[in-house]
């Protein structure tokens, strides 16, 4: 018997009755998701603070900006050698991160910066002329 299914049957059974996302709960706590993120709204900006320790090369970070999500892709390279490791606290490693925004951004107007292992990311709300309004013509339809 193939233990492996059985540990398959095992989860399914727990999804059954605690809920399917029982298991979502623990996620960020046996693996941390990277980059760590604060998220702060004001009413037409957010600031996205991302932490990224040892980033010397600005080339190996992407930020990507569409609508009402913003995706974070790079490594995070501490690049410390000699030694035994005795704690490792700092993760690091290759990451993808992708976070829902709480509104829709501009395009045309977002910056970020580095400095002390902080990736600072402006956003600004994308407001929309919400008084135009659109008028609808209509058609005449034959009877025929």
């Amino acid at each position: 018997m193939d233990p492996f299914r059985q540990m398959s049957d095992w989860r399914k059974n727990m999804d059954h009755f605690f809920g399917d996302n029982f298991w979502n709960e623990f996620e960020n706590i046996i693996k941390p998701t990277l980059p760590q993120i604060n998220i702060y709204q004001y009413d037409h900006e957010l600031i996205c603070i991302a932490s990224i320790p040892g980033l010397t090369d600005l080339n190996k970070l992407d930020i990507f900006a569409d609508h009402a999500s913003l995706e974070l892709k790079g490594v995070i390279d501490i690049d410390y050698t000699g030694g035994n490791v005795v704690k490792e606290e700092i993760l690091q490693g290759v990451f993808e991160r992708s976070i829902t925004l709480p509104y829709p951004v501009r395009r045309d107007k977002i910056n970020a910066t580095y400095q002390h292992g902080l990736v600072v990311i402006h956003l600004h709300r994308l407001i929309s002329d919400e008084n135009s309004r659109n008028k609808v013509s209509i058609q005449l339809k034959d009877d025929t």
